[in-house]
């Protein structure tokens, strides 16, 4: 028995079909060129006003990432190039703690400001992360600054003195100096690794179902990666009170409506198509012949896919939810 599914995309069982037909998807946009892992992380300050500015703070995260990437990029003592990214928000650490980083998977390479050349980043070297780091600082804090003066910032607790300007400004000032983690991976090993690592990072939700290792009258027993120890340590179990794993697992809900996953520059979703044809032809790679309408209207995939063997779900009756059993009213006097 399959039971209906939430088809919340917070919910940890409902994003397993999503996730493979947004892969499915993706693989014609895979081109013939190595491909970067670049991680930005916001602050612990700016994390904790994060928690009651979701949609503004997650929106500059995005915003400011990808102009980072885009700006040391076009520069010609860099790369000299226009570049491409797709950038997945997670807000979550292994314990669930507030922990709002994007990572971005990016083509190790760009177009010409002209438009006539592919221009490929050294082998294994995409852009400096010290250079990323300081730019995507300064641009972030700049930002922030003007959406606290038009008025668009939220302060409660601990935080509420921070609706006035001048106290908002030195509780910025800390921050002008701090290290901003910025850091790039190895690059993938070919685009078919691209795909799985986006089929692991995608959907993702703050906690998985394999993770949860016991619920009874202590809480919740979960499993964690403490990322400070080394070795066989890193894997360890938590437990928390009912209440403060709820309240932790609530705090990575987005606002309704807004995108965690992003397409910037040449991968941005209306010149997409049109970009990565003209790479393929500078690259001198065929494009690939895709089904034809009329085969599309023949066979469609099934939309429900068995975990088990892989085959097919044929729906064969669909349940109207019908009125819950009510108990018979109970007689005065009756216990």
């Amino acid at each position: 028995m399959s039971f209906n599914s939430c088809r919340d995309r917070h919910c940890p069982k409902c994003q397993a079909s999503a996730a493979q037909r947004w892969l499915e998807a993706r693989q014609a946009d895979l081109l013939p060129v190595e491909y970067f892992h670049v991680v930005f992380t916001l602050p612990a300050p700016i994390s904790a006003i994060a928690w009651y500015n979701k949609r503004v703070i997650y929106g500059l995260l995005f915003d400011i990432a990808a102009d980072t990437l885009r700006t040391i990029a076009e520069d010609p003592r860099h790369l000299g190039a226009q570049i491409g990214a797709t950038l997945v928000l997670h807000t979550w650490g292994s314990a669930l703690t507030h922990h709002p980083h994007v990572h971005g998977i990016v083509p190790g390479g760009g177009l010409s400001a002209d438009g006539e050349r592919w221009i490929a980043c050294r082998p294994g070297f995409f852009l400096p992360v010290r250079v990323l780091s300081r730019l995507f600082r300064r641009r972030f804090l700049e930002a922030l600054q003007a959406v606290h003066h038009r008025g668009d910032l939220q302060f409660f607790g601990e935080y509420t003195g921070l609706a006035d300007p001048a106290t908002f400004a030195r509780w910025l000032a800390p921050l002008r100096t701090c290290e901003w983690v910025v850091y790039a991976k190895r690059p993938f090993a070919g685009p078919k690794a691209v795909l799985e690592y986006l089929s692991r990072y995608t959907h993702r939700v703050a906690i998985s179902n394999q993770r949860l290792v016991a619920v009874d009258e202590r809480g919740v027993t979960f499993r964690w990666k403490d990322y400070r120890a080394k070795g066989r340590t890193r894997y360890k179990t938590m437990t928390l009170e009912t209440g403060e794993f709820m309240r932790r697992f609530l705090l990575h809900v987005l606002p309704g409506g807004f995108h965690r996953i992003r397409h910037f520059g040449l991968l941005a979703n209306p010149v997409r198509r049109a970009n990565l044809a003209k790479v393929r032809d500078l690259l001198h790679v065929a494009p690939e012949i895709g089904p034809s309408p009329d085969d599309a209207l023949i066979e469609t995939r099934p939309a429900f896919i068995c975990r088990h063997c892989g085959a097919p779900m044929i729906v064969i009756d669909i349940l109207a939810r019908s009125a819950p059993i009510r108990a018979p009213p109970m007689r005065r006097g009756q216990t």
